[in-house]
Order: C-alpha cells, then sequence, then structure tokens
C-alpha cells in the first residue's frame, strides 16, 4: 500500500505518520508539506531522529493508493477531483466535504466551494454511526473533533426519539492542540497557562455540521447551542450536552439505548454508573467514553462525552475509515489505551 499525508507536519498529520508508520498494510509512505518540502522529517519533529521516516516533498502527488488531506479548509476541494480520476482514495480531515450544502459552507466558512460538484459523493466519516456508507467508498469527509464527541453521545438518542430536539445545548472543551501548530497570539503559552475561556461563541464552525448530523437522526431540522471552550491542557476534548428526555422517558432507557447502539463497539465505552469520563481515559488512544444521569430536578438528561481531539477526534478516526473503504479489520493499527498518567 502507498499512502500519502497531505499536511504532514501539523498536528493532526504527525499523529497520522506515528499511526501509518505501523499499520501492517501500510510499505510506501509520501509526507507532504508546502512550508518545509526537501527537509528531513525528524527535523521538523526531532522525537522522529534516526526512525528514517523520510523527506517531506512538494505536492505534486505521486500514485497513491488513498491520500490523507490535513491542510486547512478550501485547499483540498479544489484538487480533489484530479485525485479521484487517478483512482485515488480521499480521506479529508478538513472541512470541506463535511456538509451537504455548500450554500452553508459558503456562509459558515466565508469562501465560495471549490467542487461543491463533489459533494454528493462525500461520504460522513463517522464509523460507527455510518458505517455501511463508508465502506468501499472514495472520498470520505473525515467529521470535526467537538462533531465527533457530542455526535457519539446524542445520535442513538435521537434516532430512538427519547430526547427533546429543543434547547440542546453543547457545552464543550479542548486542549490548545486542536487549534493547530500555527502561530496565533491567542495560543502563546502566557496567554492559554492558567487562563480558560470561551471562543466562537455561537459562531463556531463546527455548529452546522453538528446540526447537520443531529437532524438527520432525528428526521427534522434542528438547532443547538454550542459553546466550546479551551483549556490549558495540550490535548483532550469533552463535552457535556444538556437536553429534555421526551414523557415517560427513564435514565435506564437512555442507558440501554447506548449499549445497544455501541455493544459490539471496540472504540466506544459506556462507563459504569457513577464512573465519569476524564480526558485522561482517552488521550493517545482512538476511544471515546461515555456516560449519563438524569437530573430528578430539572428533568433534563446530563450526557458526558470525551476523546482525545487528535486521535478519535482526528487522524485515528480517519485512518479507521482507511481500513473500512479498504475492506481491512477497521481496528488494525489504532489499538491501545491511553497514556496515564
Amino acid at each position: 500500500m502507498k499512502v500519502g499525508v497531505l499536511g504532514a507536519t501539523g498536528y493532526a498529520g504527525q499523529e497520522l505518520v506515528r499511526l501509518l508508520q505501523r499499520h501492517e498494510e501500510v510499505n510506501e509512505l509520501y509526507l507532504s508539506s508546502s512550508s518545509v518540502a526537501g527537509e528531513d522529517y525528524d527535523s521538523v519533529y526531532p522525537h522522529w531522529n534516526g526512525q528514517n521516516v523520510g523527506v517531506l516533498q512538494d505536492e505534486n502527488v505521486p500514485d497513491l493508493d488513498v491520500l490523507f488531506c490535513a491542510l486547512p479548509h478550501g485547499l483540498t476541494a479544489a484538487r480533489t477531483s484530479t485525485f479521484l480520476s487517478r483512482n485515488i482514495k480521499v480521506i479529508d480531515l478538513g472541512a470541506d466535504f463535511r456538509l451537504n450544502s455548500f450554500q452553508v459552507y459558503e456562509e459558515w466558512y466565508k469562501i465560495k466551494h471549490p467542487a461543491s460538484e463533489l459533494l454528493k459523493d462525500a461520504v460522513y466519516g463517522l464509523p460507527e454511526l455510518y458505517r455501511e456508507q463508508i465502506r468501499g467508498q472514495s472520498l470520505i469527509a473525515n467529521p470535526g473533533c467537538y462533531p465527533t464527541a457530542t455526535l457519539l453521545a446524542l445520535v442513538p438518542l435521537l434516532r430512538k426519539n427519547l430526547l427533546h430536539t429543543r434547547n440542546l445545548i453543547i457545552d464543550a472543551k479542548s486542549g490548545v492542540s486542536g487549534a493547530g501548530r500555527g502561530v496565533s497570539l491567542g495560543f502563546h503559552y502566557s496567554e492559554v497557562n492558567e487562563n480558560f475561556k470561551a471562543y466562537g461563541v455561537a459562531t463556531h464552525r463546527h455548529t452546522p455540521e453538528i446540526e447537520q448530523e443531529l437532524s438527520r437522526a432525528a428526521g427534522q431540522p434542528l438547532i443547538v447551542n454550542f459553546t466550546p471552550h479551551l483549556v490549558p491542557m495540550t490535548r483532550g476534548m469533552l463535552v457535556t450536552i444538556y437536553a429534555g428526555v421526551q414523557q415517560g422517558v427513564k435514565e435506564e432507557d437512555l442507558r440501554r439505548c447506548w449499549l445497544e447502539q455501541y455493544e459490539n463497539e471496540e472504540f466506544i465505552h459506556v462507563l459504569p454508573q457513577g464512573t465519569w469520563p476524564q480526558t485522561k481515559f482517552a488521550s493517545g488512544s482512538n476511544n471515546a467514553f461515555l456516560q449519563l444521569t438524569v437530573d430528578q430536578r430539572t428533568g433534563n438528561a446530563v450526557l458526558i462525552a470525551t476523546i482525545d481531539n487528535l486521535i478519535k477526534g482526528a487522524a485515528g478516526q480517519a485512518i479507521q475509515n482507511m481500513n473500512l473503504v479498504m475492506g481491512w479489520p477497521e481496528s488494525q493499527g489504532i489499538t491501545g489505551t491511553a497514556l496515564w498518567p
């Protein structure tokens, strides 16, 4: 297998490299970076020293079986039709193919969609929810990190009509690596350390992605209150969701729904009652951890999900999608528990 990574020096790109290096089916790895082409990979990431990862190439993509695109929005879509015409499977870790509507994309991302004609061919790549749609496809839209955690918690419950669809509140927290490797004042150490802040309030670009997939699950249009926060840690994501329960629905009904959905899933773990998710449970792994309760005073369900934003929220899930596309064991190359402590 010949596999490529565009944007191999970003945080998600580096995680792809780490995981693909140990994947049994990958024997040739093409790594690209527009900013440091020609340099050895270990000159950018010295912890790879001595492991012969290779030299970073320009973006003249050779013949490949699978190409991962870990690029800013707008850059992947402009070239995707060319990749597909060369029989290269494309897994996009960016936002270009996540939204079904190019008008919604253009509204939220403030650019013209470079390849709106391909949206009908893209499959939303959240394996635990859309496994059969992903198998054998050529263009996969890898979900965003916030949507991954949110949808794993909410979609099964909405499909069963166990929750009210109005007044859904999603309170989400992420480590700083979710902002990428670029330099920005808001992510300097002195700005982030000993600090905790909301950002993208009522404007975050993952909002329409979340609403699209929740509407799909509920069978009706819905909107959510989604507020992300930046916490002073490197990686990890924890999402707390508040939702009203339908008349007569009890906590055990919600839990049973999750257990039925995820009982055979290797990476999704519904925790025992009383054990609440922590970001360290998932750190460095492709696992997700879920817990819920129904607050008897308010009648609202409280759902909590945690993932590693760079693994299940990006690179690990992308490789999970590759495995499905190519017909390999789904967990190949991405097994393992969290790094603790």
